[in-house]
Formats: structure tokens, C-alpha cells, sequence
């Protein structure tokens, strides 16, 4: 008798019943085509491209870029990708970068501040890296006394996850630095990561709001790192991608003179503060 009723209730008043939507029982989800993806991939790729060389261009003007190259793109397509990257225009601005709620933001700590020596002051950033048929995220450490890079790594995935594996290798290969800088960005206001610098009794840095020089160390390594290695360079794996990276950083560390180092290898001041005769950049 119930069956034989509740096959005489309507749809709308079975949607009634339960506190659903009517349009929901029609929805079915479509799978998006590689077309689409591919073409999302190739967008990701240019906007990389015109932020790396030109840092500085914001959604709008990207747009017209990508419109010059023959793309039919909007606005709220590119910022939507520009969130997907991690990325956001270079200039005194509100950051765009995802981030929690406003007790997450602990205070910038290094404002008119002068690494003393290694591992004093380290920065940590996550850059968007294209590849042909898809994109990976490197997270990187840079040490502010030497510029030496002390740590990176390779993820398909933008989470805490990958920024605390970098952290705990960066650490385990270089000891502890005293105080860690980032950005506001959620990998960073998270709670995993902070327990993890409180449990490693390291201070952590965020930049100041509206403040995009605060990190602009690890950001000025990201752009030399593509505008010289990976641009030039095919690479179809992550395989591939790690091995570019890797000989990256370790001709970066230890074979290229820095004139702010007093043409000094960064590998050489960041083991020279060590030794006893050490290297004088004074």
C-alpha cells in the first residue's frame, strides 16, 4: 500500500519531501574532453610565459596577449587559471594567493633585516611549471646569506603536503634555519605547516600585505630558472623535468659567480661562513 502510494507522489513533491532541487535528478555530470584540457593546458602554458617575462601584467592585461596570439579568452578565464597556478601579477598590490583566515598571518619578520650568516634567514616559494601535456608546482628554499639553493621539490599536486616534504629535506640536508619566510598563501597559513615550524623551533616570516618584494629573492631564482634552463630545454616527463632542475641548482650553486657575493659561488659563502678560512663578502 505504501509503494503503491508513493508511486502516485509526483516528482516535484518527492523533491519537496526530501529538501531537494527538481533540476538535480536531470543533471548528468559530463566529463571534460581532452580537447578542452589540452587547450586549458596550452593557456596555463602561455600565461606562465607572459608572467615569467613580464611579471608585472595582470589578468586584464594577460588577456590581451593571449587575444594577440589568437586565443578567444576572457578575463574571468585567465584569473581563474592564474588561481590555479599559484600565480599572481608582481606589483604593490592586495596578494591573490588563496589564504585562510586572518589569524593564520603571523608578521613579517625581516623588514630592514641582514642575514648574518647561513642558514640564518631562509625564503620558500611554489612556482607553476608547464610541461607538453600537463604542469607540476616546484616548490624551492633559498638561504638569504649565501642565495644558495637548499632545497626542492618536484608535485603534480598545489598543497601543504608538498611544501613540508621540501622543508623537512631542506632541513634534514642543511640543518635549521632560525627564521623561514613565505607568502600569505594557503600552503603557508596552514596548520600542518606551522606546527611543523613550531616543532622544528623555526620562526616563521610571511610577507607583509601588499608587500610582493618581501620574497623576492626565490622569485627572481624562479624566473633565471625558466627564462634560462627550462625554456630553452624539451623535457615530456617528470623525470626529465627533475633531472633540468637538478642540474639547475647545482650549476647555479656551485659553478656561477655572483657579483652581490663578490663573484663568489653561492655553495662557496654558504660553506665558507662554515670553515675556518671563510669567504669575505663583507
Amino acid at each position: 500500500m505504501l509503494q503503491k502510494t508513493d508511486e502516485r507522489l509526483s516528482i516535484r513533491r518527492k523533491c519537496d519531501l526530501l529538501h531537494i532541487k527538481r533540476s538535480g535528478l536531470y543533471y548528468e555530470p559530463k566529463e571534460l574532453n581532452e580537447a578542452y584540457l589540452a587547450l586549458q593546458e596550452e593557456l596555463m602554458k602561455r600565461i606562465d610565459y607572459w608572467h615569467t617575462k613580464h611579471p608585472y601584467l595582470g589578468s586584464r592585461k594577460l588577456v590581451v596577449k593571449l587575444q594577440q596570439e589568437g586565443y578567444r579568452v576572457c578575463r574571468k578565464t585567465v584569473r581563474r587559471l592564474m588561481e590555479k597556478m599559484g600565480i599572481h601579477a608582481i606589483y604593490p598590490k592586495a596578494n591573490l594567493s588563496r589564504r585562510n583566515f586572518k589569524e593564520a598571518i603571523v608578521p613579517y619578520l625581516l623588514r630592514n633585516y641582514k642575514a648574518e650568516f647561513p642558514n640564518h634567514v631562509w625564503s620558500i616559494d611554489i612556482t607553476y611549471i608547464p610541461m607538453k601535456r600537463s604542469h607540476m608546482y616546484l616548490t624551492a628554499l633559498i638561504d638569504w646569506r649565501s642565495r644558495k639553493i637548499v632545497g626542492t621539490y618536484l608535485s603534480d599536486t598545489l598543497d601543504t603536503a608538498s611544501v613540508i616534504h621540501a622543508v623537512r629535506e631542506a632541513v634534514t640536508t642543511h640543518g635549521l634555519p632560525a627564521i623561514l619566510n613565505s607568502d600569505q598563501g594557503s600552503q603557508f597559513t596552514s596548520e600542518e605547516y606551522k606546527q611543523l615550524l613550531r616543532d622544528l623551533h623555526i620562526r616563521q616570516s610571511m610577507d607583509g600585505k601588499s608587500r610582493w618584494a618581501d620574497n623576492i629573492m626565490i622569485e627572481r631564482w624562479f624566473r633565471s630558472l625558466k627564462v634560462e634552463q627550462l625554456y630553452p630545454n624539451e623535457y615530456e616527463s617528470p623525470r626529465e623535468l627533475r633531472r633540468l632542475v637538478s642540474r639547475y641548482v647545482e650549476e647555479y650553486n656551485t659553478i656561477r659567480p655572483h657579483e652581490a657575493l663578490g663573484y663568489h659561488t653561492p655553495s662557496e659563502v654558504y660553506n665558507g661562513c662554515f670553515s675556518a678560512s671563510a669567504v669575505d663578502i663583507a
